[in-house]
């Protein structure tokens, strides 16, 4: 008996807590070997979605520096002289470092920015420019080192209508420093790392692994600049590194992340080692824990996700309303509400600029405008008077059938050039106010250009109609002209409704239409991507009158815009 009571304890440790324990032994360590694995992974996907963002930013960044050259051009262009194009432009030279010149037909400096005449007289600046094929288009030109100080310089060119050359100088580094810096802090594990097709380094934080292969070679580089994105791993002397890289478009530039990816995963790896220790309760543990998980962490996290969702289309009072749950989701709501707060800042400086262009490209339409309607309709209605006098004074038939059909083609030019200023500088706008102006779009959309593909285009207006001021009805305008152009150009539809509603305390345009329809973006950010340029210019139209766009659409159900003011503005 003694001998078996002996005995049982070690067969039920022999034959149960040994075999259990290696069981959860093997599962621990099992499961630890796939933790890490499935850890490495994660942090080479969370590291290719960061570069991917940042290569966006930089990308962004530059498309801003690229349209301010270009919107400088067709300022010089409408100017009476460079210098004061240069002037006007002052703001920007946060951006543009190096400063503008503008350089005339002969290649020399007509006009520079201030403190900037030594550099735009350089050498290096010289060979640039005499290789650059002057385009409308802005172009980027190849970083080259400044003669003065050693630093990093890059041009962006733009030629405008009279010949002239616009030229813009910004640093790269600045440029990194701005988009990666506030994202990237030096303490970081991480190593960033921006260069360009030369093999220069643009910018970087921290020491990458391979810092004595040459720069164009290092891994995650070579794949950028040939226009692959993705991730990588590299074995280092102390650890294994993940590699991050993506191309920035449209300058050759490779961006990439370096991190030794277990310096994340390990302290989390050494506790999970110790999981079958609490297998027992598990169950339990498990059930309290799903039920507080889905109390304050999952919920909370659904509303904090469609409070994203909503301010990803500007609303930025939706990240206000108090999601509860745990102490780091709320932490992550006031965070989300600062960013909110920095975004919403920088949108209205953004929303200014665009509004400021939107003001000069309405001047120079209204120029334009003018100058048609008194020089070149003028001209064409004395041309088509002259040819009527020359009827009346030629007997011979041929000859008076030649002249009937010039005068036919000279009322037919200047019924085109009356429609083309229509377009310009809509007068209808100006002296009969926002309806009359609508339903004369309308009209002119559906008999000029819906007839012709079989588009019928109707207009309704509802409520008491009244005058707003001048910017809000130009917004309201131009929205409704881009809509239709839309729907004639892309809907394929067989009719399309425009209606504006006058209600109390709100003003509503809607354009609707019975046509194939299309995948409506997520947010503002996806319509550039997509090529939706027509609906990021309405979408930023709206905003700068304080409106709102919203846009219903599903593949073969046609499509519904809708721009809602709040309020009652009136002249």
């Amino acid at each position: 008996m003694i001998r078996r009571l002996r005995g049982l304890p070690l067969q039920l440790l022999a034959l149960t807590v040994v075999p259990v324990t290696i069981l959860l032994l093997t599962i621990s360590f099992g499961s630890l070997a796939l933790h890490q694995r499935a850890m490495r992974s994660l942090v080479g996907e969370r590291d290719e979605r960061a570069v991917r963002a940042a290569a966006a930013a930089i990308r962004e960044q530059l498309n801003h520096r690229s349209a301010a050259v270009r919107g400088l051009s067709l300022r010089v262009a409408g100017t009476d002289t460079p210098q004061m194009a240069l002037d006007e432009v002052a703001f920007l030279l946060h951006d543009f470092e190096g400063g503008f010149a503008v350089f005339g037909e002969d290649g020399h400096p007509l006009a520079v920015s201030p403190n900037t005449a030594v550099f735009w007289q350089s050498g290096p600046v010289r060979e640039q420019l005499a290789a650059l094929t002057p385009t409308a288009a802005s172009q980027f030109m190849p970083v080259f080192t400044d003669e003065t100080d050693g630093g990093h310089v890059m041009l962006v060119a733009a030629q405008a209508e009279d010949g002239l050359l616009t030229v813009g100088a910004f640093f790269p580094d600045s440029l990194g420093r701005d988009v990666l810096g506030n994202v990237f802090n030096v303490g970081d594990p991480a190593a960033i790392l921006l260069a360009d097709a030369s093999g220069s380094i643009l910018y970087q934080i921290g020491d990458m692994s391979e810092e004595t292969t040459a720069v164009s070679q290092r891994p995650g580089v070579r794949d950028a600049l040939r226009g692959d994105s993705g991730a990588t791993y590299l074995e280092g002397a102390d650890s294994e590194y993940v590699i991050a890289f993506s191309p920035v478009t449209p300058v050759n530039w490779a961006l990439v992340i370096e991190e030794p990816w277990q310096e994340v995963t390990d302290p989390l790896l050494r506790a999970s080692a110790f999981s079958p220790l609490i297998l027992a309760p598990a169950i339990l543990i498990a059930a309290a824990a799903l039920w507080f998980g889905v109390r304050q962490v999952v919920q909370p996290l659904q509303k904090l996700e469609q409070q994203a969702t909503r301010l990803a289309w500007g609303d930025f009072e939706a990240v206000a309303e108090p999601v509860g749950g745990i102490e780091e989701i709320r932490r992550l709501q006031t965070e989300l509400a600062h960013m909110a707060g920095k975004v919403q800042a920088a949108q209205r400086g953004l929303r200014s600029y665009l509004g400021a262009i939107t003001t000069g490209q309405e001047e120079e339409r209204r120029r334009l405008a003018r100058e048609l309607h008194d020089d070149t309709i003028q001209s064409l209605i004395g041309l088509n008077q002259r040819l009527q006098l020359a009827q009346l004074e030629i007997s011979d038939p041929a000859s008076q059938a030649r002249l009937a059909e010039m005068e036919q083609m000279a009322t037919t030019m200047i019924a085109d050039v009356r429609r083309f200023i229509r377009a310009l500088r809509p007068i209808y706008l100006e002296d009969l106010g926002l309806v009359p102006a609508l339903g004369m779009l309308a009209r002119d959309v559906g008999s000029e250009l819906g007839g012709e593909l079989g588009i019928q285009i109707s207009f309704t207006a509802e409520g008491t109609a009244r005058r707003l001021p001048p910017e809000v009805e130009l917004s309201l305008y131009r929205i409704a002209q881009e809509g239709l152009s839309n729907v004639v150009r892309h809907a394929q539809a067989g009719s399309a409704v425009l209606q504006v509603c006058f209600a109390p305390g709100m003003i509503t345009l809607t354009i609707s239409d019975d046509g194939r329809g299309f995948q409506v973006p997520d947010s503002p950010a996806e319509m550039t991507p997509l090529g939706h340029y027509g609906l990021l210019g309405m979408h930023e139209r709206a905003e700068l009158i304080g409106a709102k766009l919203t846009i219903e659409s599903q593949l073969g159900q046609g499509a519904q815009l809708q721009v809602t003011l709040p309020g009652n503005p009136t002249l």
